[in-house]
């Protein structure tokens, strides 16, 4: 079997986090690294519910938390109200509208300049650094009475 077929990657990345690798995981693994808009659990599970029929949704939500707790994934900063998988493994800040709830990756790079965070309070150590900008998304301001207030 090539190294570079979707099942040997899911395989070694297995070995590497010390997880069995079953197809109903695999099933899961490929459906969220084609779902760029950090997916649900919920979301998964529609995604996934036509290759693997019998699957629960019980099941697509402890896949998604073995691959968090071994760090195949990341979640998305959990004040958002609801368990959303982070994807793109490369460091970005996302757009996070209020009302409708999406989340969108931004450029790294608007960002670039912000100092690391040193001498945290009670002694705190930071793993990581996330950055949201949350307000309302061109859909949601259509929809709504949002107006701008001037500068």
């Amino acid at each position: 079997m090539a190294l570079d077929t979707p099942s040997s990657q899911f395989g070694a990345l297995c070995e590497q986090a010390g997880i069995a690798p079953t197809h109903q995981r695999l099933v899961i693994w490929q459906a969220l690294k084609e779902m760029r808009n950090h997916p649900s659990p919920e979301e998964v599970f529609a995604r996934v519910r036509p290759q693997l029929p019998t699957v629960s949704l019980a099941t697509v939500y402890n896949s998604i938390n073995l691959f968090l707790e071994t760090g195949v994934f990341r979640q998305v900063n959990a004040h958002h109200r609801k368990l959303r998988i982070e994807t793109n493994a490369t460091p970005h800040p996302h757009l996070v509208c209020r009302q409708c709830r999406t989340i969108s990756d931004l450029d790294a790079g608007l960002f670039d300049n912000l100092p690391a965070p040193r001498d945290l309070p009670d002694g705190f150590v930071a793993e990581h650094v996330a950055v949201d900008v949350i307000g309302l998304c061109s859909s949601c301001r259509e929809g709504s009475s949002f107006r701008e207030s001037p500068a």
